[in-house]
């Protein structure tokens, strides 16, 4: 247990350092640049060595009680950054993901539901292109048949737009529901209702890929929580925008390709062990998974209201 208890801590301590002090530490950094330099001296490199220079030689910091002090303060404050920052994160995860958004405050259901149909009609639009071109695939005389290139470019915008014609505001949250459109058109399964269940039963290596790809989504997120908290910067020091910039970016591009790793394992899980699910509740199927297979277990666990009592009055 003394051994168990020692990695454990170790581990802690690695998280602490690496996700919350280190980043915090730099925003930190960056925080202090910009009160000290300003914006008419954004990149005056001297003037700040010259203003560190000056604080380090102050006897309050030259004393090893004033380090120590000064030390702890950094560190809590970095972690209190970086607790921030994972606060942000979550909230920016809602949002991408778009769950519950007809749930919105502040009128903005009604700003996202005109996005949807925006979306929508776009998606529609794409779609019937792709439809022709696949069509014009079936042509009788080979010379009549298109490029391919030109039905996959098709394919292309389309799935830029979704993978399945849009129901939420924003690309990843369509991605995820993407997954359970499918599942509930291809095999009459409800994903929502199934996967608490289906979870427990997965192989050790895929419920860990899901783990991971579920951890890198929060760190995705994380860092938008950090572009969050670099914008104001700006405000007092303009190099504080183009970090902003590069770290919304980045955090976009990895967002993106974690819920796309995300979405694949999770109908990888479904159409895969759904079957293994059903034998261990005790259902009579031997097989792949099928729509009637699907009807039967999405009935058999999904939970509704008690029904009234019934009256016992003459």
């Amino acid at each position: 247990m003394g051994g168990l208890w020692g990695e454990l801590g170790k581990k802690l301590a690695d998280r602490w350092l690496s996700l919350l002090v280190l980043p915090g530490v730099l925003y930190l950094a960056v925080a202090a640049a910009a009160h000290t330099l300003g914006q008419r001296h954004a990149l005056d490199a001297a003037r700040l060595v010259q203003e560190v220079a000056t604080v380090a030689e102050q006897p309050a910091v030259t004393g090893v009680g004033g380090q120590i002090v000064l030390v702890g303060t950094v560190l809590v404050a970095s972690a209190a950054a970086g607790l921030v920052a994972e606060a942000a994160g979550a909230l920016v995860e809602r949002l991408v993901l778009a769950v519950g958004w007809k749930a919105w405050p502040l009128g903005l259901p009604v700003l996202a539901d005109r996005w949807v149909r925006r979306k929508q009609r776009r998606w529609d639009d794409a779609h019937s292109v792709y439809l022709q071109q696949q069509r014009l695939t079936l042509a009788p005389d080979p010379a009549d048949r298109p490029d391919p290139a030109v039905g996959r470019a098709a394919l292309a915008r389309r799935t830029r737009i979704a993978q399945e014609r849009p129901e939420r505001p924003t690309w990843s949250g369509d991605r995820v529901q993407a997954v359970a459109l499918r599942l509930d058109r291809d095999h009459s399964l409800d994903l929502a209702t199934l996967w608490p269940y289906l979870e427990p039963v997965l192989p050790e290596a895929l419920g860990t890929r899901i783990s991971e790809a579920r951890a890198a989504l929060v760190r995705a997120t994380t860092l938008a929580g950090w572009a969050v908290l670099y914008a104001p910067l700006a405000c007092w020091w303009w190099p504080a925008a183009p970090v902003t910039l590069v770290l919304a970016a980045a955090a976009r591009h990895r967002t993106r390709s974690c819920v796309d790793t995300y979405a694949r394992l999770l109908d990888v899980a479904a159409r895969l062990h759904i079957p293994a699910l059903a034998a261990q509740l005790g259902f009579d199927h031997a097989g792949p998974l099928t729509p009637d297979l699907g009807a039967r277990l999405t009935h058999h666990l999904r939970t509704g209201p008690l029904p009234p009592p019934v009256s016992t009055d003459s």
